[in-house]
C-alpha cells in the first residue's frame, strides 16, 4: 500500500583531542536495552539495534557506529587511512577525518547510524507499494511477488532491492522522509535520532561512512587492524560474505551470514551499495562521474573482495547497439540507509561553532588532511616557502628599487629553508632511531620468553614428580605473561614509530638509516635495523602497519640468537 494511503629502494640492501562540546539541549539516540522481536526487517535482533518504524508495520533497523573524539570539529584519532595501496587503480590511499551526524546519549562523543541491513523488497513495497516496485524494477523475479505466498514469498521480500534506478532509490528516500515528517502524524519520527533537538532524516551513507564501518569503525582503530585488507580471515569469507563463489550472482536474503563485530550484515558481498556522492577515481579528487558503489556483490570474485573495494555505477548508461542512454538498472546493486542532520540548526549553534573554528584551526586542523600540504607539518612549511620564490622575483623584476633589500629577504628565506631541511632529516633519523630501540627491547623479550619456555617445561616435568615445584611453575607462568605484556607494548611503541617515519619523502627515510648504518652496531641492532629497513619501506609503499607479521618475523629472526651483550 503506498503512503498517500496508509617508494624508498635501495633500505633492504643498506641493511639487508580536541575536546569540543556545544552547549547544545541533547536528546540521545533510541536504544533497546534488550533485542526486539525478531522480524523479516530484523531477522537477527540484537541488543543496540535502533529501530525506526515504517508504514504497513514494517520496519528499518540501525546501528550506532561511534566515531572517536569528542570534538565536534574534529579530533586527530578521527584522521583515517582508507584505500588499499594493493587494490584496484581507485583505490589509492588517502587520509580523510571520519565524523559522526548525531551527539551520543551523553554528549561527550558522536556516532553515525547506518542501517543493519540492506534495504530489501519489502520494505520498498512498505513505502511505495508494491504496483510500485513492479513498475520501476527491470528483475523479472520482482514480477512474480503477486503470486507467491509462504516461505517463498517471505525469502522474495527478504531479499535486497535491486534493478531499479539511482532516482527510484532517491524517489523512496524523499517519499519516506514526507511521511516521516508528516505534520498530521508525529508520532511516524518520534523514534528518530534528535540533534539539537531536531530530528534526523534519512539518506544514502557516504564513501567514507561504509569504509569505516566496513572496516570495523573505532573497535578496529583501538586493535589496529583497521588498516587490515578485510575485517576478517579470509578463510572465513564464506562465513560473513555472499560471493562469486557460493552465490553465483543470485542476491540472498538479509541476515543470513555473520555480522562484522559493529553487527551490520553484508556490508561485503551481497548487493553492492550505492553511496551519496557521485564517483571519483581518488573519492576527493578525479573526474566526476556515475555514483559510487561499495561492497562488492554476488557476481564478486571472493578474492577481490576487500575493505577499500568501490565501483562506478554508471547511472545514465550507454548503450551502443542501440545508440541511446537509458538509466541503469543493476541486478546486483542495492543500497543501505543512513539517518542524517544539517550542521547548522540554529543561529545561536552557528554562533557557537563560529567561536570554536578559531582554536580548531590553530590547533588540530594543522595535523589533519584538509589542513595539511604535505605529510608533516615541518614539510608544509618547507612547501609554502618555496610559493614565496616567484613572488619576491616578480616584484624584484617590478620594483628594482627594491632588489636589494628582497635578495636580502631571499638570502632569509633560503636559510630558513635549510634549517627546515635539517630539521626533517634529523626528525627522520630519530623516528628511525627510536623505532630500532622499541625492536632492541622487542627483540631481547623474544629470546628471554624463548629461554623461559624452556624453563617452564622443566618445572611442569619436575612438578609431575613433586608438588614443592609447583610455586617454580606459577612463577615462571607469572615471568612469562609479565614479558609478553612488555613485548606487546614495544612492538606497539614500534609501529608507531614507523607508522610516523613512513609519512617522510623517500630521501629522508634513506638518510636516516644511512646515517645510524655509519657507527659500528652490535650485532642484534644490526639485525633489528634490517627488519626495520624492511618494514618501513612496506609501510611507506602500501600505508598499512602488520604488526602480527612483524613480531613473528621478529621471532624468526630471533630464534636461538646469541648475543654477548645481552
Amino acid at each position: 500500500m503506498p503512503i498517500e494511503r496508509r617508494s624508498i629502494q635501495g633500505l633492504r640492501p643498506l641493511f639487508g583531542r580536541l575536546g569540543f562540546c556545544l552547549c547544545l539541549c541533547l536528546i540521545a539516540v533510541p536504544v533497546l536495552a534488550e533485542p526486539p522481536p525478531r522480524t523479516p526487517d530484523n531477522p537477527k535482533p540484537a541488543e543496540g539495534d535502533v529501530v525506526i518504524d515504517l508504514p504497513n508495520a514494517s520496519q528499518l533497523v540501525f546501528r550506532r557506529l561511534a566515531v572517536p573524539g569528542p570534538g565536534f570539529w574534529g579530533d586527530q584519532q578521527r584522521v583515517i587511512q582508507i584505500g588499499d595501496a594493493t587494490g584496484g587503480i581507485f583505490e589509492g590511499l588517502q587520509r580523510t577525518q571520519i565524523s559522526g551526524s548525531f551527539p551520543n546519549a551523553d554528549g561527550t562523543g558522536w556516532e553515525i547510524l547506518l542501517a543493519k541491513y540492506e534495504l530489501t523488497r519489502g520494505q520498498y513495497i512498505a513505502v511505495m507499494g508494491l504496483e510500485r516496485l513492479l513498475a520501476v524494477s527491470a528483475d523479472p523475479e520482482d514480477q512474480k511477488i503477486p503470486t507467491l505466498d509462504g516461505r517463498a514469498k517471505r525469502e522474495a521480500l527478504m531479499r535486497p532491492l535491486a534493478s531499479v534506478s539511482h532516482q527510484d532509490i532517491q524517489d523512496f528516500i524523499r517519499t519516506l522522509n514526507q511521511w516521516l515528517f508528516d505534520p498530521a502524524h508525529p508520532e511516524h519520527a518520534a523514534k528518530l535520532p534528535k540533534y539539537d533537538g531536531v530530528p534526523g532524516f534519512i539518506r544514502l551513507p557516504t564513501e567514507e561512512e561504509l569504509e569505516y564501518a566496513t572496516r570495523g569503525g573505532q573497535p578496529a582503530l583501538e586493535a589496529g587492524t583497521f588498516d587490515d585488507r578485510l575485517p576478517f580471515d579470509a578463510a572465513r569469507i564464506d562465513e560473513y560474505a555472499w560471493h562469486l563463489g557460493n552465490a553465483k550472482h543470485q542476491l540472498r536474503p538479509i541476515g543470513l551470514r555473520q555480522p562484522n563485530d559493529l553487527g551490520l550484515y553484508d556490508l561485503i558481498g551481497n548487493a553492492q551499495e550505492m553511496t551519496t556522492g557521485v564517483f571519483r577515481p581518488e573519492i576527493w579528487q578525479g573526474k566526476p562521474g556515475g555514483v559510487a558503489v561499495r561492497g562488492g556483490s554476488v557476481s564478486t570474485p571472493p578474492a577481490d573482495l576487500r575493505s577499500s573495494l568501490r565501483a562506478e555505477l554508471d547511472v545514465y548508461a550507454w548503450k551502443p547497439d542501440e545508440g541511446r542512454i537509458e538509466e541503469r538498472r543493476s541486478y546486483n546493486t542495492g543500497v543501505r540507509l543512513a539517518i542524517g542532520s544539517n550542521v547548522v540548526l540554529t543561529t545561536a549553534q552557528r554562533k557557537a561553532l563560529e567561536d570554536e573554528y578559531l582554536a580548531y584551526r590553530n590547533e588540530t586542523r594543522r595535523a589533519m588532511p584538509v589542513g595539511r600540504t604535505l605529510d608533516n607539518l615541518v614539510a608544509q612549511a618547507s612547501v609554502q616557502l618555496g610559493t614565496v620564490d616567484p613572488i619576491i622575483e616578480r616584484l624584484m623584476a617590478e620594483n628594482p628599487s627594491l632588489r636589494e633589500p628582497l635578495q636580502t629577504v631571499q638570502v632569509y628565506m633560503d636559510r630558513a629553508r635549510d634549517r627546515l631541511e635539517l630539521a626533517q632529516r634529523e626528525s627522520a633519523r630519530s623516528l628511525a632511531q627510536d623505532a630500532a630501540r622499541n625492536g632492541v627491547n622487542l627483540s631481547v623479550y623474544l629470546s628471554r620468553l624463548e629461554r623461559l619456555a624452556a624453563t617452564l617445561e622443566s618445572a611442569r616435568k619436575l612438578a609431575e614428580l613433586s608438588t614443592r615445584y609447583q610455586d617454580q611453575v606459577e612463577a615462571v607462568e607469572r615471568s612469562i605473561r609479565e614479558i609478553e605484556t612488555a613485548a606487546r607494548e614495544q612492538l606497539q611503541g614500534y609501529r608507531d614509530k614507523i607508522a610516523k617515519l613512513g609519512e617522510y619523502e623517500p630521501d629522508y627515510i634513506a638518510h636516516a638509516f644511512a646515517a645510524l648504518g655509519e657507527r659500528e652496531l652490535p650485532v642484534r641492532e644490526r639485525a633489528v635495523m634490517e627488519l626495520l629497513a624492511v618494514h618501513v619501506e612496506e609501510f611507506a609503499e602500501q600505508r598499512r602497519a602488520d604488526p602480527e607479521r612483524w613480531m613473528e618475523e621478529f621471532r624468526a629472526r630471533f630464534k636461538d640468537f646469541q648475543d654477548q651483550s645481552h
